[in-house]
């Protein structure tokens, strides 16, 4: 993970946003089922044990993949955790973590634990990627903690066996006349094959053990309280945490945020008009370079260009000269959602357009070839990792977490309704997952309320389309007088270090005086793309 510009969980660069940052957005859009069906066992209960948990002992970290880089500061080591926590003395799985230590000083407040999203996305290395672009008065204030999450990365990792491990290709696109038949059949083979390999542990892999796994981390620590920045699906992870132990979260920033009530089922509306949303910043930036790129020199007209494209990759994909890959339609818009994460990715964005009506007319030029190989270049393995362990616990936790409807019906009519509705995602956000044929979770979603402290600070971009502008609003009037929220006229999914001083100024002061805006505050002073 790297950043550039910052966001205080990194900001991925293009290659890594395709490989691996495909995030709770899409599955947020799916539909869940009947209340009463919600959980086929009781809640656990909190276990209080880790109060008694042995301190880390710190040492060197996990080898990296091959090419990446890593903070000399940082240390790691192990946490052991229950594997149920209804079992505590059953069996145990380690989880992996990371520290950076607070620069020297008398101000130093604590530990800061940071989660980058995903689901599923590893965060050992999170802290030396995050502390560049934090002030020294942060940095004196907290040690940065980061950890991979159970199943995830070096700890204890999961895997079902899939044959495509990337998360694109869970990503359900109807077919081109709109059927989910082939869907249907990916779902129920993904479910069986997680079924048959991961097997049942794998239903213990879920959020609201991994934050009791994070209270684990906070007395490993011999913290009394931790302070949180959780971003995208880490948003939701720390505000179960909060929920869960609301004397133990100290000052927690939450960012790009997913709404609480709809995990993770109803909001595929949201997701089609966050797209919608997003979209024209992109297309802004292709429309003004129309005389190289020839997409079209207005937003709509570049728009037209791209949903005629994406019809015609879904009739008749376009095969990627030296690769065994073709371009569909699929492809086509899972890396438009990706790289609309970043506002440093839409020129690149606008590039990978014009390669790919190349690829489609068969016109295509050395340099469009250029940007579709970096575009499509697979990041290297990670030493000890399954290939496919972000896309097994990507299904893990969306699935284990709440139950979801099996009717296969109801998920056509709504992908045909959302198709409709909204062009640019195609029906995919309310078409049917593996989820549908998984096994009925093991617990409820826990509830997130407004009882507890005034302790969260909560940024949110108008134009994010992987959690949109309305589940920002949605998790703030959750938590009512618990949370501030800083909003921002900006587009992407990263809020702070993005150009806005107004939005990076309550974060730091947060962080460092525990103020939060008094008022909802909307920040307009973003720096021009």
């Amino acid at each position: 993970m790297q950043r550039s510009a910052g966001t205080g969980i990194p900001r991925r660069s293009a290659k890594v946003v395709i490989a691996v940052a495909l995030t709770v957005a899409a599955v947020a859009a799916c539909d869940v089922a009947a209340e009463e069906d919600a959980a086929s066992e009781d809640a656990p209960p909190v276990v209080d044990e880790a109060a008694d948990a042995p301190r880390v002992s710190w040492g060197t970290c996990p080898e990296l993949a091959e090419g990446a880089s890593r903070d000399p500061r940082l240390t790691c080591g192990t946490v052991e955790v229950p594997l149920d926590y209804r079992n505590p003395g059953g069996e145990k799985i380690e989880v992996a973590v990371s520290k950076l230590p607070a620069a020297k000083s008398r101000d130093r407040r604590g530990v800061l634990l940071l989660n980058p999203g995903g689901p599923a996305l590893p965060g050992l290395d999170t802290p030396g990627a995050v502390a560049p672009t934090l002030p020294p008065s942060v940095l004196a204030a907290y040690d940065l903690i980061g950890f991979d999450p159970r199943g995830v990365g070096h700890s204890t990792p999961q895997s079902c066996g899939l044959d495509d491990p990337s998360l694109a290709g869970l990503f359900p696109y109807p077919a081109a006349d709109g059927s989910i038949t082939a869907n249907v059949d990916a779902a129920r083979t993904g479910a069986e094959r997680c079924a048959t390999n991961a097997g049942e542990k794998l239903r213990y892999f879920t959020t609201a053990n991994t934050a009791r796994d994070m209270d684990r981390i906070r007395a490993a620590l011999g913290a009394e309280k931790i302070s949180y920045w959780g971003q995208s699906y880490g948003t939701y992870l720390g505000a179960v945490y909060a929920a869960l132990f609301p004397d133990r979260a100290d000052r927690v920033v939450l960012e790009g945020n997913v709404d609480p009530t709809k995990v993770w089922a109803n909001a595929k509306d949201n997701w089609g008009k966050a797209m919608s949303e997003r979209f024209p910043d992109a297309a802004e930036v292709a429309a003004a370079q129309h005389a190289t790129l020839g997409l079209g020199d207005t937003v709509d007209e570049v728009t037209q260009t791209y949903l005629a494209l994406a019809d015609r990759l879904d009739r008749t994909p376009a095969p990627v000269p030296d690769t065994p890959l073709a371009l569909t339609g699929s492809m086509l818009r899972t890396v438009t959602y990706s790289l609309l994460l970043n506002n440093e990715s839409l020129p690149m964005l606008a590039q990978f357009w014009k390669a790919a009506v190349g690829l489609a007319d068969g016109t295509l030029t050395e340099a469009d070839g250029q940007v579709l190989e970096q575009v499509f270049a697979s990041p290297p393995p990670t030493p000890g990792v399954p290939a496919d362990n972000q896309a097994t616990m990507f299904l893990a936790l969306t699935c284990g977490d709440a139950r979801w409807s099996d009717d296969v019906d109801e998920y056509a009519r709504r992908t045909a309704e959302d198709r409709a509705a909204w062009p640019l995602t195609a029906g995919m956000p309310a078409n049917i997952w593996a989820c549908a044929f998984w096994p009925k979770p093991i617990e409820e979603p826990v509830r997130v309320t407004d009882e507890g402290p005034r302790n969260t600070l909560i940024l949110q971009n108008r134009r994010d389309n992987a959690t949109p502008w309305e589940d920002g609003l949605g998790l703030y009037e959750v938590l009512g007088e618990r949370a501030a929220f800083v909003g921002a006229d900006n587009g992407g999914h990263y809020v702070y270090n993005e150009g806005s001083t107004c939005v990076d100024e309550a974060t730091v002061t947060f962080l460092t005086t525990g103020q939060l805006p008094d008022e909802k505050v909307y920040c307009t002073d973003v720096a021009p793309r």
